[in-house]
């Protein structure tokens, strides 16, 4: 028993160091860094490509991506002229500092006011590990129903923002989807959390977010 806690202790410890380093590597640069973390579907890759599409002339995004498998989210990024840094994890459920800091390398800083790390699709394993970001920002999707926060309390109760993705599936009146609920239980975690309401798909509420988004971002440069 005491040899796994001093293992864990060990890896934890390594994912902290570099996650120092990049956040004194982001500061240095003058680089507002969010990690994105949610469910696999939820519209990380969708909310991403329309705010690198809708904030053009206002901030330049890069994005390193997080995936078990593939480019193919790397590719969606690249396709609105981002620079993106595709991260394959071979079966790992979350990214790492390390894997973070050799992104940064790969990146174009000096052209970049803003890095998103799209994660692997998870609300458990990414939600314990720093990367040395500012900020997390969680995405639930409607279709995911609306008791994830008071079932995976840990990367609501951490997060910035919380962007409520695909509210548009609502009108139709087929999901089930209480948003005010989602909204109580995840301020009872986290009383500072900022909470967007957004359709990625239609655009709806997208500019509440890319205000949000764009002060951060000011705050640091």
């Amino acid at each position: 028993m005491g040899k796994k806690i001093q293992l864990g202790t060990k890896i934890l410890s390594a994912n902290e160091e570099y996650a120092r380093q990049n956040s004194g590597l982001l500061r240095e640069r003058g680089k507002y860094c969010l990690n994105m973390i949610s469910s696999p579907g939820s519209g990380k890759t969708s909310i991403l490509t329309q705010t690198i599409t809708n904030l053009k002339g206002k901030l330049r995004i890069g994005v390193i991506e997080g995936d078990i498998q593939t480019q193919l989210d790397a590719e969606r990024i690249r396709a609105t002229n981002a620079p993106a840094v595709q991260i394959n994890t071979n079966g790992s459920c979350h990214l790492s500092a390390a894997q973070v800091r050799w992104a940064l390398a790969q990146l174009p800083l000096d052209e970049i006011d803003v890095v998103f790390v799209e994660n692997v699709g998870n609300l458990v394993c990414p939600s314990a590990f720093d990367l040395g970001e500012d900020g997390k920002v969680v995405v639930l999707s409607v279709a995911e129903g609306d008791d994830k926060p008071a079932k995976y309390p840990a990367i609501f109760s951490k997060s910035r923002v919380l962007l409520i993705n695909k509210i548009d599936l609502l009108a139709s009146g087929g999901i089930d989807f209480d948003t005010d609920r989602v909204k109580t239980d995840t301020r009872r975690l986290n009383r500072d959390i900022e909470i967007f309401c957004v359709s990625a798909r239609t655009g709806q509420g997208m500019e509440n977010w890319y205000n949000w988004l764009i002060n951060a971002a000011k705050k640091t440069s």
